[in-house]
């Protein structure tokens, strides 16, 4: 029987090159995402557009329900749609930073909360929650983004036990330089909130360090064939971890203080 799919962010990035994978799979794929024009092109490729804003309410019911009348049930939910405003804490508006936990977070936790009885029904879930190596190190200018990543490592930890009895995995991918758009926003909003306040000559070494990391991204169906193997796993790992730089940032936090990472961290800032 063919797995039901909700991907969120589906219109670019990881989202869209897993939907696609997914789809070409053998799984029925819904994408859902606030931008459908960008999807159109997923129509002949067997995915499935569906309008879906994870920072409203009132679309996130209305994407599940329309899944559930349409396709009966929901066996795997990809939570991948995410925000990443990167700026000063000092800097940056407190409305911004509660978006950004309520994409990246609250959303994320609501549709957990629509898609959960379906998968208890039928004793079968995948709940794949796409972190970030930002999950687990932080760099400056990135309060609010760590905050929001390091809260989906913990609710993840915790839901993976609430539900493992009722046939239920939890996975956490932590995609290390991806491309997708979202880099270059999170860029451009950090140096119009930070560029010219007192941590400006830390924000342009940051858009500096970026840049760098940009360029050596990881295509995004990199994170889709590890989105791939961690759904098909019979027993899945608890964390994927995968694409530039991951593995050795990862490591370099597990050997380091606090204080020497720190240390490590900002003398990459120039």
């Amino acid at each position: 029987m063919e797995k039901i799919v909700l991907v969120t962010g589906a219109s670019t990035g990881i989202g869209k090159a897993t939907a696609i994978y997914l789809a070409q799979n053998g799984y029925k794929v819904y994408g859902g995402a606030r931008r459908l024009e960008k999807m159109e092109d997923l129509k002949g490729l067997g995915v499935k557009p569906v309008c879906l804003d994870v920072s409203s309410e009132e679309s996130r019911v209305a994407c599940i329900d329309q899944i559930l009348r349409e396709a009966g049930r929901i066996d795997i939910l990809i939570n991948n749609a995410g925000s990443g405003y990167y700026g000063s804490l000092e800097d940056m508006p407190i409305a911004d930073a509660k978006y950004q936990m309520e994409v990246n977070v609250f959303g994320v936790a609501r549709l957990i909360q629509l898609a959960l009885p379906s998968m208890r029904k039928n004793h079968f879930g995948k709940i794949v929650n796409i972190s970030s190596v930002g999950g687990k190190v932080t760099l400056p200018m990135g309060s609010w983004y760590h905050a929001s990543k390091f809260a989906i490592e913990g609710l993840s930890d915790a839901l993976r036990k609430e539900v493992k009895s009722f046939g239920i995995d939890v996975v956490v991918i932590e995609p290390g330089g991806t491309k997708s758009e979202m880099t270059g926003l999170g860029g451009a909003y950090m140096m119009a909130v930070s560029g010219n306040s007192p941590y400006g000559a830390l924000a342009k070494g940051v858009d500096k360090m970026y840049a760098g990391i940009a360029k050596d991204a990881a295509e995004p169906i990199v994170i889709a064939k590890l989105i791939k193997k961690g759904i098909e796993a019979k027993n899945p790992k608890t964390r994927y971890v995968g694409a530039s730089g991951a593995k050795l940032m990862l490591f370099f936090r597990k050997i380091l203080s606090d204080k020497q990472f720190d240390k490590m961290v900002m003398s990459q800032i120039k």
